[in-house]
């Protein structure tokens, strides 16, 4: 006798079809646990005949939480939840800007049981080529074109997480004292960076699109014996403040570097969770360094980094890799590759946008009051303060256990009164998640009282 399914059917308000609305209504009940592993969803005919939905519908819904790896089908018995539920967190942490766990443990067997059947063993068995093997830099030249960026191959350079790719960057681009223009408030690893290899950074003012043009024009022309300065952006999704350049804005500030004669760092590694709008180096290639990675994308756990160079810039990069390699892992780069080719990439990003979504909705319900900036697409959301409020509420959160960015280290000038809050959204549970920002919310009313 086959066991009653424990699941309520509903659908959710979103999807473009019957089958993600489905889809989703039981992702979000598995991801927060209300159907734990070895709970039986209702059989499919069952479903259909509840919810007055058409068969098909139920079968595209129950195949797409399968190919997550939130289900598992047993012949002859029916479909059963498969995602193992964590516990033993012993503090909260809201520091880390990571994305929200989308990969589940029966995908990535299947993913290594495809890639087992034909990787290149000198992948493994040979140490790889300075700047990744041609194989791998195809794969995620192809990756980049996704985002709107069309790049040569033998110009795309790969290393070992975004990070490293930047620091290259920085290397190829900027002398030591060299004058870094970049937002005023910024990503914490880009100033922790500079500060060590001691670069002469400045802040720039940015407003709701990011930096600011005119802000930006008047620092450039203000630069003094600096004859090549290096501007270091984040046009999508800026971290912390979510901001995301419209063209124009992107336009204006490939124009001010050019007529300046300034390279352009480009942080491009948020593109893929807000595509649509074209990378500023394939509006300047020739100045622009780009770099990218898919930790953001796809998670943590593939540290592949990627650089994309102007031309002038490929000889100078294949001589520093040669000293220092940074290539990735094969077997990252070979699960990629697996992805692109099965359609299982754009299925991760929709479930990654959709899980930022809710947390996203979750944080605006509970903190929107207080004057919060967020974005749909983005793993944070952004409290502007001044700063004193803000490491006094790092502190006070802290000491309960929830653990936030303290706010000198996105600062330029830790003088500057002018800062902020960031709440990252992705890297806890859910009902940890609900439980901080409801601290917070607290924490919050308490020092307006």
């Amino acid at each position: 006798m086959l066991l009653a399914s424990p699941w309520i059917p509903h659908l959710a308000s979103k999807g473009a079809t019957v089958a993600e609305q489905l889809a989703l209504a039981l992702a979000d009940d598995i991801v927060e646990g209300r159907l734990v592993a070895g709970d039986r969803l209702p059989a499919h005919r069952d479903l259909a005949r509840t919810l007055q939905i058409g068969l098909g519908s139920v079968t595209k819904a129950y195949a797409l939480l399968e190919r997550r790896g939130l289900t598992r089908s047993v012949q002859g018995r029916g479909t059963f939840v498969a995602i193992q539920q964590a516990h033993g967190y012993r503090h909260i942490d809201l520091s880390s800007n990571a994305p929200p766990a989308a990969l589940g443990a029966r995908l990535l067997a299947r993913t290594l049981v495809a890639i087992a059947r034909r990787i290149d063993a000198d992948h493994i068995n040979l140490y790889a080529p300075a700047g990744g093997h041609d194989e791998h830099r195809r794969v995620l030249a192809h990756w980049l074109s996704l985002l709107g960026l069309n790049v040569e191959p033998a110009h795309l350079f790969l290393t070992s997480g975004a990070r490293q790719a930047l620091a290259l960057a920085f290397d190829l681009v900027c002398d030591r004292q060299g004058l870094v223009l970049t937002e005023r408030i910024t990503y914490p690893g880009a100033i922790a960076l500079m500060r060590r290899k001691g670069y002469r950074a400045q802040g720039v003012e940015i407003d709701a699109e990011g930096m600011v043009p005119e802000a930006l024009a008047q620092a450039l022309a203000r630069r003094n014996r600096h004859p090549k300065p290096v501007v270091y952006v984040t046009p999508t999704l800026h971290n912390p403040t979510t901001a995301s350049m419209g063209v124009g804005r992107r336009q204006a500030i490939a124009d001010i570097c050019r007529e300046a004669g300034a390279w352009i760092i480009e942080d491009g590694v948020y593109a893929a969770s807000s595509p649509g709008l074209p990378p500023i180096a394939a509006l300047a290639p020739d100045i622009c360094l780009h770099v990218n990675g898919l930790s953001k994308s796809l998670g943590p756990g593939l540290q592949i980094g990627m650089l994309a160079l102007p031309a002038s810039h490929c000889p100078a990069a294949q001589a520093l890799l040669a000293e220092m390699p940074m290539a990735p892992s094969a077997l990252s780069c070979a699960v990629v590759d697996d992805w692109l080719a099965s359609g299982a990439v754009a299925s991760i990003q929709q479930d990654l946008r959709h899980e930022a979504q809710r947390r996203t909705q979750l944080a605006v319900s509970l903190l929107g009051s207080s004057g919060l900036v967020a974005h749909p697409d983005a793993y944070n959301v952004w409290l502007p303060m001044p700063r004193d409020a803000a490491q006094a509420l790092v502190a006070a959160a802290a000491a309960r256990g929830v653990q936030l960015t303290p706010p000198d280290s996105m600062m330029l000038r830790p003088s500057d009164s002018a800062s902020g809050l960031r709440i990252c959204l992705g890297a806890a549970s859910w009902d940890d998640l609900n439980a901080a920002l409801a601290l917070l919310a607290a924490l919050l009313g308490a020092s307006a009282a």
